[in-house]
């Protein structure tokens, strides 16, 4: 997948308009931030991208297939929208190959792999039951990354973490961006926004517009 289309979007529910012509053109091999107050439309923005909702008018294009009429989903992609949810009674590993069985792509080593480089692999026979809120964060994070998707949509991605956390986190994401990755992100932390996106657009009044990227003060350490 290389493109990904807003064309001439619009979105309501009960006849009241969330976003009202978006026209955007996202490309692999960046990070795109969405940023705007809370019930402006970020989240029903990367549900649609993720063919989670569907426009009310308008279109998205995955290059030349349109998202709920050629294709449903996009093939390829991870996604963490709201608070991960996971079988408390399971480990995080059982809880992550249990998700691998729906498309069957890949197996324990990959999973586990995936864990390490989320940074929860040592706490992967605990039950998530006994997890902290940074603990999911990362086993969700986890689970985005764990069948390598062109497509990876994130919402508020660093919620729970540390500062610690925030850091490993953000490298992980600017390492699957220089693999190519398409990846679009919300979040209510200027800094995550500023640091990792390549394009920025802000939501208010229905409306989403590009805003100019402006350079961090201080990288994180």
């Amino acid at each position: 997948m290389d493109k990904l289309i807003f064309s001439h979007v619009y979105k309501s529910f009960r006849n009241r308009i969330i976003l009202e012509d978006v026209c955007i053109e996202l490309k692999r091999g960046m990070i795109y931030g969405f940023i705007g107050p809370n019930g402006s439309g970020k989240t029903v923005i990367l549900k649609m991208a993720a063919g989670l909702l569907r426009p009310t008018k308008g279109n998205i294009y995955l290059d030349s297939r349109t998202l709920g009429k050629d294709i449903d989903f996009p093939p390829s992609m991870g996604i963490l929208i709201e608070n991960p949810g996971f079988l408390a009674h399971y480990s995080g590993l059982q809880n992550l190959l249990y998700l691998t069985k729906i498309k069957g792509l890949i197996g324990r080593s990959e999973v586990e792999a995936a864990m390490e480089k989320a940074g929860i692999l040592d706490a992967a026979s605990q039950k998530t039951g006994q997890y902290s809120l940074g603990m999911k964060q990362r086993l969700g994070i986890a689970q985005v990354i764990m069948e390598d998707p062109e497509l990876m949509i994130l919402d508020e991605p660093m919620n729970g973490l540390d500062q610690k956390g925030i850091a490993e986190i953000r490298a992980l994401l600017l390492e699957q961006k220089r693999q190519g990755k398409m990846i679009l992100l919300a979040s209510h932390t200027r800094e995550d926004i500023t640091y990792l996106c390549d394009q920025i657009y802000f939501i208010q009044d229905r409306k989403v517009q590009s805003i100019p990227k402006v350079s961090p003060i201080t990288a994180p350490h």
